[in-house]
């Protein structure tokens, strides 16, 4: 039987053809095209982007770009909130969606399915629909422009596909070891923390990369819910280098390869557990 251990070591080593191997590399550089005209701008001087004879590599490169990042007090405070939002979303969303996935996974009770089902539901729906809702009901709570804010309505969008994710982990643990642990005397949260959390580190591990790619990324709530102290990356960058008809290039460029830096570090880092998350909660094994 193909076990999903298996399913996650063919997708990190695929074994190809020398045409299928040629053929990624091909699909390869060309996504990764945009990614290098990134980083060439982003190295290249603000009067130079446009002009007609610009070489595809940079021929002058400079750093005054990244080093005007870190010059910026506005930027390096949009990145601090960055890390508290998306690291407070990645703990909540797991923490939430593992107490629910076991809870959907392990016990039998009337509307387990209706639950499940709302979730599905809830991921057809566009964010962008239900920002008006999240903004009355946090300044309501009176927890508007704060990080809680960001990091409620992240988990919120986060959680659907946690849940989805841990679950399917969770159904292919066997009962037999939850029965262990019963007869051992353990009660139901210390079995939760200390039997099933420690199974399914990969599937926690990919669930938090997810939360925080999605507390990182985002522009549309950041720029709502978040007052300008509480504003993330994304947001300050918009506001920092582009105006109405016009916008700084290579500063952006560059802002953005610094921002993209963390979540490449992270999933060079992780990427084992990743796509080992991945296929477990694909197959139960």
């Amino acid at each position: 039987m193909l076990r999903s251990r298996d399913i996650g070591e063919s997708i990190i080593r695929p074994r190809l053809s020398i045409p299928g191997r040629i053929a990624l590399l091909l699909l390869a550089l060309f996504g990764l095209l945009p990614v290098y005209w990134l980083t060439a701008t982003a190295f290249t001087r603000k009067e130079d982007v446009f002009s007609q004879d610009r070489p595809f590599f940079p021929v002058n490169p400079t750093i005054e770009n990244f080093v005007g990042f870190f010059q910026n007090d506005a930027l390096l405070k949009n990145l601090g909130n960055s890390i508290i939002v998306s690291s407070g979303t990645a703990l909540l969303a797991v923490l939430v969606g593992g107490l629910m996935a076991y809870s959907l996974s392990k016990f039998r009770y009337r509307g387990r399915n209706a639950i499940m089902f709302m979730f599905l539901i809830g991921q057809l729906i566009p964010g962008a629909l239900l920002l008006i809702s999240l903004y009355l009901m946090l300044s309501s709570a009176g927890l508007l422009y704060t990080y809680t804010a960001l990091i409620i309505s992240f988990t919120t969008f986060t959680l659907p596909l946690t849940v989805f994710l841990l679950k399917g982990i969770m159904d292919g643990l066997p009962d037999d070891i939850l029965e262990a642990a019963k007869v051992d005397g353990l009660s139901r949260t210390a079995t939760m923390f200390r039997i099933v959390f420690p199974l399914v580190v990969p599937g926690l591990i990919t669930a938090a990369m997810f939360a925080f790619m999605r507390g990182w990324s985002d522009l549309l709530f950041a720029l709502t819910l978040a007052g300008p102290d509480k504003q993330t990356l994304p947001a300050g960058l918009t506001q920092a280098f582009i105006r109405e008809g016009t916008a700084d290039w290579p500063a952006l460029m560059a802002a953005s390869l610094i921002t993209s830096l963390p979540l490449v570090i992270i999933f060079v880092l992780l990427q084992r557990y990743f796509v080992s998350g991945l296929a477990a909660g694909a197959v139960k094994g």
